[in-house]
């Protein structure tokens, strides 16, 4: 899919960027390097996808996804912030 279906999806959906990526629980920068590329990932395609049609069809599907308990995931690596060791 490309990433301005994707974006076409989401406005269907009533969503924005950030909103879907608080909704599925990834980074909003993750979703954001797929403009770059031009496509988006099947599964994130197939999820706007889904969100618009469940829209469409006046389904909750934010309280369904909340029900989920999804966390999202935290990098685990030095980074700038780390402390060195002495």
């Amino acid at each position: 899919m490309t990433f301005i279906d994707f974006k076409k999806h989401l406005l269907d959906a009533e969503l924005t960027i950030p909103k879907f990526t608080d909704l599925i629980k990834v980074s909003d920068k993750n979703i954001q390097a797929y403009k770059k590329k031009e496509k988006v990932p099947n599964a994130i395609g197939a999820l706007a996808a889904c969100f618009a049609k469940m829209n469409q069809e006046g389904i909750d599907y934010k309280d369904l996804m909340s029900n989920l308990d999804l966390e999202k995931k935290s990098k685990k690596g030095a980074g700038f912030s780390a402390k060195k060791k002495k």
